[in-house]
């Protein structure tokens, strides 16, 4: 073997910084007056820089790569992993070689462990959004549910609400589930708000105390409304119901402002 081919052999560990004080300094006078290692010395450690850079950015180019591993597979000590170093010089290189092999894996074990930990984020981020968007639908159904139990529960109470004098058009209806403070309130037909107005429900306690405020609520262009669940004082029992027309910030102590429609229960 030349002297150039054995200096040309030690260019893949001078850039990994694997060589001897006495072998770097060697290899460095060598370079000084052959262009032909300084060229191949440059796209080695270029080809370090980018595998580098791939632990925490972009795969890096194929032919980088395989340039790289194709030098260090040339390395005559690496041929015979089994052969018996004859020497301390043919042991350090021998050391040297497998430093490059650990070197390598390394690298492609961080590559790996990097992209399991994006695609981890990745999967983290959609759960918690999944978990936002269902988590809005699930309240949504829980609320559909109890609507369900208290129209079809044989122990809720059913009140109709008509409007005073001759004209019943606006309508109510009220179901109340006293154990559980349930009330369900739909309404047709209601004139349009005034100016600062809004509609008060009223639940009236059959024991004669004081009426207690229930919802304040807006129809629609139709003159529908519905209220769902207002809080409601434990345990009351309702003699009928109530809706007046109210200031924009509403009465809840007692109605102050003009009946619309009044309802007996069934």
């Amino acid at each position: 073997m030349s002297v150039h081919e054995q200096f040309a052999e030690d260019l893949p560990l001078y850039a990994l910084g694997t060589l001897s004080e006495d072998e770097r300094f060697a290899l460095e006078r060598h370079l000084e007056t052959c262009p032909s290692c300084r060229r191949e010395l440059e796209v080695m450690r270029g080809d370090l820089a980018v595998v580098a850079l791939s632990t925490t950015g972009p795969k890096p180019p194929a032919r980088s790569r395989e340039r790289l591993l194709a030098a260090i597979a040339e390395q005559p000590r690496l041929a015979a992993p089994l052969a018996v170093p004859t020497s301390a010089n043919a042991l350090r290189r021998a050391s040297s070689g497998w430093a490059v092999l650990r070197w390598a894996a390394a690298a492609g074990l961080i590559l790996i462990v990097t992209g399991l930990i994006r695609q981890n984020s990745s999967l983290e981020r959609d759960l918690a959004s999944l978990k936002t968007r269902f988590g809005g639908q699930e309240s949504k159904l829980q609320q559909a549910n109890d609507i369900v139990a208290a129209l079809v529960d044989p122990e809720s109470q059913k009140v109709e609400l008509v409007a005073a004098g001759n004209k019943p058009q606006p309508r109510g209806k009220a179901i109340y589930q006293r154990r559980n403070r349930s009330l369900i309130f739909f309404a047709s037909n209601l004139p349009p708000l005034p100016r600062e107005k809004i509609y008060e429900l009223w639940l009236f306690p059959s024991s004669g105390g004081a009426p207690i405020a229930a919802g304040l609520f807006k129809p629609d262009g139709n003159g529908s409304a519905t209220v769902v669940n207002p809080p409601l004082p434990e345990g009351v029992a309702a003699r009928n119901f109530a809706v007046t027309l109210e200031p924009e910030s509403g009465s809840h102590e007692s109605p102050r402002g003009t009946p619309v429609i009044m309802g007996i229960g069934e």
